[in-house]
């Protein structure tokens, strides 16, 4: 066998001038692709990083930027306005401080300003999963779920159970759930909830039988919203996993998720309402979810609802960062488990932290990846010659994504401070202008210290295991 590989090795290399073939082919192969990507009006840095690996792979790099190369989702404009029209709208939110961020959050994400009348912080999946089950006992309409990591495992078993008797009882149940990221629960695992009479969705499923369409490996829905009769709402960075159970799991992931009241649940049905739609390609539930809403509930907390994703050019969530950071007065804290920020953010954290401001990042001691966290590390001198003090929390993985400025903005959500959760996901965060709020998450960022060693500029850093790698993994920011 292998000397006939040999042989015809030798025979491919004697066709009449195959190398000028090859090289031609070479050639118009980087055109072509180098074209494509150029057309897609992204970052420079990107851009050529994306040039530079692809030309390593002749005809090889057209399948991997097929396959992960950045997409945009066109869904229709006017589906997301009928959405909007038949689903009661949030009033505007009183007075007129940070005015400006709340039009910029209106304007790039077409969710109006609210408020909530309830808002609880629920710290580790020890406090949202009972949460989450107490609530969705007292349903009485309907159960809406949207998840990235649902598994099949002890704590998704729980929820199930709980959905299927509410199912059984003439609850509306809709589940959502990303294909990607709950690929280990298989549809048998979910049988019980369609067989009770709920309804299961994947977003994003393979397509193996469409080859002419691009696969939608990258854009994942990475939001977390549960919705119950429109009244009572979840939002968060937990999702559905013993893995984020510090009751069952020793290294649970450290989390945080919000249980809300108020109108700004209403936010919560919009988007849920689209992406199911979006992912059914059915329209026809949205008058029974209509018919279900509760009348309105203003109430003393403002909330806007932040969704950013591939179907958006505005990046939403970065840029309410980038704008709260400006904003800031006093005090910018961010905890967040992977930090790959792009030159605005980069640049907002680090002029916040020159000026005087009390700038505070909290990052895993250890993420989940290497690569990722190398890439983080090498943000470290430019932050901390800047005055941004950088802690790294540890044992277990930091999960929290929250964002405090001065005394009375808190950010709280599924996005990550990366160029995946700002381009490439489908991300929901809560921006809540309420000092009780943000005074409560202080608190707990406050306490995370406690277990966050505090990054020195004079730690040791040996060059072949820590500057190199921090230096090559760096090279790969932009497609992270």
């Amino acid at each position: 066998m292998l000397e006939g590989l040999w042989q015809a090795w030798n025979a491919f290399w004697a066709i009449p001038h195959i190398r000028a073939w090859l090289t031609a082919g070479w050639a118009l192969y980087l055109l072509w692709l180098g074209g494509w990507i150029v057309l897609q009006k992204r970052e420079p840095a990107a851009t050529l990083s994306w040039l530079v690996s692809l030309a390593a792979l002749p005809y090889i790099g057209f399948a991997v930027y097929y396959v992960f190369g950045p997409q945009r989702i066109v869904r229709h404009r006017a589906r997301r306005r009928r959405h909007h029209a038949h689903l009661p709208r949030d009033p505007e939110g009183p007075g007129d401080e940070s005015i400006e961020l709340r039009t910029l959050a209106h304007a790039t994400t077409g969710l109006a300003p609210s408020t909530a009348r309830d808002v609880r912080l629920l710290i580790d999946g020890g406090h949202k999963y009972p949460a989450l089950l107490e609530a969705i006992a007292q349903a009485r309409d309907h159960v809406h779920l949207e998840y990235y990591i649902y598994n099949p495992d002890r704590t998704g078993g729980a929820l199930l159970d709980a959905l299927v008797e509410r199912a059984r009882a003439g609850v509306k149940v809709r589940l959502l759930v990303d294909a990607m990221g709950s690929k280990l629960a298989k549809r048998r695992f979910f049988a019980p909830l369609v067989e009770a009479g709920g309804e299961l969705a994947w977003f994003h499923p393979a397509r193996p039988w469409t080859l002419w369409k691009r696969p939608w490996m990258n854009l994942r829905t990475h939001r977390k919203i549960v919705v119950i009769d429109g009244r009572v709402g979840f939002l968060g960075g937990i999702n559905i996993t013993d893995e984020e159970d510090e009751r069952l799991r020793e290294d649970a992931y450290r989390d945080l998720h919000l249980r809300v009241e108020g109108d700004i649940v209403r936010s919560l049905q919009e988007v849920f309402v689209e992406d199911w739609a979006y992912a059914t390609q059915r329209t026809d539930f949205v008058g029974d979810v209509v018919r279900a809403m509760p009348p309105a509930q203003t109430g003393p907390m403002r909330a806007q609802l932040l969704t950013s994703g591939p179907d958006s050019p505005w990046e939403a969530i970065h840029r309410m960062y980038v704008g709260a950071i400006h904003a800031a007065t006093r005090r910018v804290w961010l905890t967040t488990p992977y930090f790959v920020p792009g030159e605005a953010a980069m640049m907002a954290l680090t002029s916040a932290a020159l000026g005087g401001l009390d700038v505070r990042l909290l990052v895993p001691r250890m993420s989940d990846s290497k690569l990722v966290t190398y890439c983080v590390r090498s943000y470290y001198d430019d932050l901390l010659a800047a005055g941004v003090k950088v802690y790294e929390y540890g044992p277990r993985m930091l999960h929290t994504k929250a964002l405090l400025v001065d005394d009375a903005l808190a950010v709280i959500g599924s996005a990550n401070f990366d160029h995946r959760s700002f381009r490439l996901n489908f991300e929901a965060s809560l921006l809540f202008e309420d000092a009780a709020v943000a005074g409560e998450l202080a608190q707990l960022i406050e306490r995370e210290f406690a277990s966050a060693p505090r990054v020195r500029a004079d730690r040791p850093r040996p060059l072949l295991s820590v500057r190199l790698p921090e230096a090559l993994a760096r090279l790969m920011a932009p497609l992270l």
